[in-house]
């Protein structure tokens, strides 16, 4: 039986690319972790260990902090384009580049009342994602694009409960109707199409999630889920799917009677894990094939 070689991709990993933009007085800073993956005609180097197709790791490296100064960095959307289309379209042995841009926020340090100029302090954990892949070979639409926001983390304190649910002699989970939901939420979205005003348009699937979160009455997590994902698609024509990854941050109440007191919803403890998961895509029915937008290289092994 022939042993051959499957499916292969090779790239530079969290590139800390920051741009300080010094135009005026008033400096601007776009803080990024750029990671980029091609494939191609690269079985050589695997076979054989012949680097003659291979553009070297260092090279993807120094060219998004090239295209970093030269381009600017502009919506993390159109960065991350620019440097998929330059790998298929300069480096002749590359067929497919996926180029994934995780950004974070600064916000000014307010001195005396007003912003200063060119101090900074970051701005909690939400990561801003974007993604873009750019495939030669196989596809009629070679261009994807999916954007979206990790490490939101949310929390109503009532308006959410747990019932109803299936037992069987492991279970103890006693009922809830009336819970904190609390959750870190990793959102992306597949657009259909990549002439876009990437930033507005972010903004406005961040706040219909928070939105929906907010008003919807939770009988699950699961339903809450589906109910902000397709919120998102009812509101914007352009976003072909939805994928959303919830982990359900439980708050337990603590007991309080061995002291005398009661505790009618006012003092919980955090249990960090083990936590449950849950995780769904919301699709719009005839939407453009994936193709390979989501073949991140985290999920190749």
């Amino acid at each position: 039986m022939a042993i051959v070689l499957g499916d292969d991709q090779y790239g530079k990993a969290e590139t800390r690319v920051v741009r300080i933009y010094r135009d005026t007085d008033r400096h601007e800073i776009r803080d990024l972790n750029v990671s980029t993956a091609l494939r191609g005609d690269f079985t050589a180097a695997y076979l054989t260990g012949d680097q003659s197709k291979v553009l070297p790791t260092d090279s993807q490296k120094n060219t998004c902090f090239a295209f970093a100064k030269e381009r600017g960095v502009g919506e993390i959307e159109d960065y991350a384009l620019a440097l998929a289309g330059h790998f298929t379209d300069d480096i002749e042995s590359v067929t497919s580049a996926r180029v994934e841009v995780d950004e974070y926020r600064w916000e000014r340090v307010a001195v005396d009342g007003a912003s200063h100029p060119h101090t900074f302090v970051r701005a909690g954990h939400e990561i801003r994602t974007a993604a873009a892949v750019i495939d030669t070979e196989g596809f009629v639409n070679a261009q994807w694009v999916v954007s979206g926001v990790r490490d939101l983390v949310v929390l109503k304190s009532t308006g959410s409960q747990f019932t109803g649910f299936l037992r069987d002699r492991y279970t103890t989970l006693p009922e809830a109707t009336d819970r904190i939901l609390a959750t870190s939420l990793t959102a992306r979205w597949r657009y259909a199409e990549t002439d876009v005003a990437w930033g507005e348009a972010f903004g406005q699937v961040r706040q219909i999630l928070l939105e929906r979160f907010a008003v919807v009455h939770s009988r699950a997590l699961q339903q809450t889920l589906w109910e902000m994902g397709s919120a998102v698609l009812a509101a914007r024509d352009d976003v072909a799917e939805i994928r959303l990854s919830a982990p359900n941050k439980h708050h337990f109440l603590a007991d309080l009677s061995p002291f005398g007191l009661d505790n009618p919803g006012e003092v919980f403890h955090a249990d960090d894990r083990p936590y449950g998961l849950i995780q769904c895509a919301v699709v719009r029915e005839g939407a453009p094939p994936a193709g390979s937008a989501w073949d991140a290289p985290a999920s190749f092994a």
